[in-house]
């Protein structure tokens, strides 16, 4: 597979709008590291964005999440390992994520509000957006993840 176009040089004032955004999400709407990483991990998993994937599974790790939490977002109605409210952000994550589907249920926001308020819900939901916006810039023009270098036995 071959990327079909550069996301960063093609229009750059695109690219850097989309930037923004998501500096924004990251270091100015307040939200926890771990449901940045929730939101962005699993939307990519939906979407099936390897770029996104392979990038935010390792962003994660860094930033201490562990092994297994990373591992089992993408089977989190079936794990154990997520707290109400990170299940509260992975539902609504998937609802937004595929919002025509789901039409966004009443009920996957009000468990969101069981937990965060009005502001929060509106800045996950901007994040949420926000990643699904990377997620069909990588997946339609085909960026292409990097290969990790092989481990020496």
């Amino acid at each position: 597979m071959h990327s079909r176009l550069n996301i960063v040089t093609t229009v750059p004032e695109a690219y850097k709008a989309v930037a923004a955004l998501d500096r924004y999400v990251v270091k100015e709407a307040g939200l926890e590291p771990a449901i940045i990483h929730l939101i962005k991990l699993r939307a990519s998993q939906i979407n099936g964005c390897a770029f996104c994937v392979d990038m935010h599974a390792k962003e994660a790790r860094r930033d201490g999440l562990s092994e297994q939490w990373i591992n089992l977002t993408s089977v989190w109605q079936e794990s154990p390992v997520f707290t109400p409210r990170e299940r509260a952000v992975l539902g609504w994550t998937e609802a937004v994520t595929l919002v025509a589907q789901t039409r966004a249920p009443d009920a996957d926001y009000e468990a969101l509000r069981a937990h965060f308020s009005e502001q929060e819900c509106f800045k996950i939901t901007v994040a949420i957006g926000a990643i699904n916006i990377w997620n069909r810039l990588a997946v339609g023009f085909r960026v292409q993840h990097p290969i990790d270098a092989a481990k020496a036995a």
